[in-house]
C-alpha cells in the first residue's frame, strides 16, 4: 500500500468550532499519523501521514470538518516533513 504525505492549509471558519480536536479525533480514527495547529491568520494547519486512501479520506473529510466549520478552500501539497508516531494538535503558530 502506497504511502502518502500532505500539508494542508484549510481556510474559512475553521478556528473556535473545534476544528483541531474534530481534527485529530477523526485522523486517529483512520490510522493516520501528523499534526493539526491554528495559525494566527486565522486558517488551520496540518500535516497528515499514512495509506494513500486514508490520507484522501482524511482531505475529503476536512472539506466538511465539523458542524460548526464552514470550509471556503484547502491548498494541499506534497512534503517530505516527518510526521510524530501518532496524531497531536500542536499550539497556534
Amino acid at each position: 500500500m502506497s504511502e502518502s504525505r500532505k500539508k494542508l492549509r484549510i481556510h474559512g471558519r475553521v478556528q473556535g468550532v473545534f476544528f483541531r480536536a474534530w481534527s485529530a479525533e477523526t485522523a486517529r480514527a483512520l490510522g493516520l499519523a501528523g499534526w493539526v495547529r491554528n495559525r494566527r491568520d486565522g486558517s488551520v494547519e496540518m500535516l497528515l501521514a499514512g495509506a494513500e486512501d486514508k490520507v484522501a479520506a482524511m482531505i475529503e473529510r476536512c472539506r466538511r470538518g465539523p458542524p460548526a466549520a464552514r470550509v471556503e478552500q484547502i491548498d494541499v501539497e506534497e512534503t517530505k516533513e516527518e510526521s510524530p508516531a501518532g496524531f497531536e494538535t500542536r499550539p497556534t503558530d
